[in-house]
């Protein structure tokens, strides 16, 4: 639901409120018109931005004010306070501002101010970017690039047949019927004409000649390039058992991927989700919500252990089961027919469709055939730099040295992806930034959330604050007595105060 739907809530700001009012809370929800708008007050001096987040319409008033920009209690993007300039993704759009005045213990809000966005970075006109890559990572560089007033040449090369687009909502409301396809593109479709970003659908990037600056595209043609972000991401494993190529048998990635499973799961009965992967179990959850019978089969014991431990995937499985889905857990696929899927087990499961969610792998041959430096990833520095100069990588493909484990990380995250993407935008036009953000994710199983920032691949310890069962609850994966990550249900603030905490800590080594 956007802004635009709802009736404002609140005291008329342009009438004044009491300061006390504020003082109390720090924030207020007030009117301006039809629109909402959130009062900040920071250190004795008070902003005026818009209410809501504009990722997916969080209230702000329920955020977490650090220094001078908020952040937004579900996704974690980030605003400026006195310009409401968009920080940080997932947001893409800034906030709109007004401006405050202060009289006689009351504040009025007046005007709404033009936006303000960063000073530009100088760099030659005559110079060319390209990127490979129309995920997340690729749309947040091109719109960095023209936010900053690069005015070159910009090529991005998708091999997706659909502009970038919402990914997280394919698994998620898109597939569950709850989210109409036309809130999937991440812009609308003259955005790319508008800025000039000469977005390439169906275009794969075969050959890249590094040291000549050269990229050999599948259909004969060339690029020379001056910049080059290698943006690729990752691809859906595919199974290798007999039946794996039949038609009613799907994994899902694209917007095609998702358009076949919903049109499938419209003459099915019952899915067999081989997976329990945070998509896999997303997927089940859509499913349901169509009113299918839902099973899955995944060889690990407890769903999601290995990332989140074993009491929050036990409290995941009953929550799944609690909405009808039915577990064959340590089992996998051994054939699937027409008809039915075969575990190892011997079972026999009835299904008219299938889908497949039993991980990704990164897309890393255009990088190896170029050379570059690899290692279960492509190896980049902390300025997010591959090993040949003026030759970027974001997103799924990537490993940095990540300053909150202290280790090389690489991580299949959207969030990251986004961000990850602005970072180097700006580092290929000359900034020399570094890419310090706290990894974050999260996963929507029916009306429950997961956040999670930081990245534990092993822990010695689960410290629970709170009640799972209760859907309340926050839980630190700790490392010789230091939290690596933090997950949490319905504790959106203690979830941002993680992640600037872990920030905090690897600025002060540095």
């Amino acid at each position: 639901m956007t802004a635009d739907s709802e009736t404002p809530v609140g005291p008329d700001l342009t009438q004044g409120v009491d300061i006390a009012e504020l003082e109390r809370d720090g924030k207020l929800v007030g009117r301006v018109g039809e629109e909402e708008v959130l009062l900040v007050l920071r250190e004795d001096e008070v902003f005026a931005i818009g209410a809501h987040c504009s990722h997916y319409h969080a209230p702000l008033v329920d955020g977490l004010v650090l220094g001078g920009e908020i952040h937004c209690p579900w996704h974690h993007a980030s605003f400026d306070l006195a310009t409401g300039e968009v920080l940080r993704a997932p947001a893409l759009d800034s906030l709109p501002c007004w401006t405050v005045e202060r009289r006689d213990g009351k504040v009025f809000v007046r005007g709404q101010r033009p936006a303000k966005t960063r000073a530009p970075v100088p760099v030659e006109a005559s110079k060319a970017m390209v990127i490979v890559g129309g995920g997340a990572a690729g749309l947040a560089a091109a719109a960095e690039l023209r936010r900053l007033g690069f005015a070159g040449k910009l090529v991005m090369l998708s091999a997706e047949d659909a502009a970038p687009l919402d990914r997280p909502n394919l698994s998620k409301d898109y597939l569950a019927g709850g989210a109409p396809e036309e809130w999937l593109p991440l812009r609308p479709e003259n955005f790319y004409s508008e800025n000039a970003i000469d977005l390439r659908l169906g275009a794969v990037a075969k050959g890249l000649d590094a040291k000549a600056r050269r990229l050999t595209l599948a259909d004969g043609s060339a690029l020379e390039f001056d910049r080059l972000l290698l943006a690729t991401g990752a691809e859906p494993v595919r199974l290798q058992i007999p039946g794996a190529e039949l038609p009613h048998v799907r994994t899902l990635r694209s917007l095609a991927d998702c358009r076949e499973i919903i049109a499938r799961a419209t003459k099915a009965r019952r899915v067999v989700v081989l997976g329990a992967s945070f998509i896999g179990l997303e997927v089940a959850a859509s499913l349901r919500a169509r009113g299918l019978e839902v099973h899955v089969a995944a060889p690990e014991k407890i769903p999601m252990e290995r990332v989140l431990g074993a009491e929050i995937g036990a409290f995941v499985r009953k929550l799944h089961e609690e909405h009808g889905v039915i577990f064959h857990l340590e089992d996998v696929a051994t054939a699937i027919d027409e008809r039915r899927v075969t575990l190892k087990s011997g079972k026999s499961l009835e299904a008219e469709l299938v889908v497949a969610g039993v991980g990704v792998r990164p897309r890393l041959e255009l990088a190896e055939k170029a050379g570059l430096a690899m290692d279960r990833g492509v190896l980049v520095d902390a300025f997010l730099e591959t090993s040949a100069p003026g030759i970027y990588a974001a997103g799924d493909i990537a490993r940095w040295p990540d300053p909150h484990s202290g280790e090389r990380i690489r991580v299949e995250h959207w969030v990251v992806a986004e961000r990850q993407g602005a970072v180097a935008a700006r580092n290929m036009l000359g900034a020399r930034e570094t890419f310090d953000a706290v990894p974050f994710f999260w996963s929507q199983h029916y009306d429950t959330p997961i956040n999670y920032v930081g990245h534990a691949e092993g822990w010695d310890a689960i410290v629970v604050e709170g009640d799972i069962a209760a859907r309340d609850c926050l839980l630190r994966y700790m490392r010789d007595g230091r939290a690596l990550a933090v997950a949490s249900i319905f504790r959106d603030i203690d979830s941002l105060r993680a992640e600037a905490k872990m920030e905090r800590m690897a600025a002060s080594v540095k």
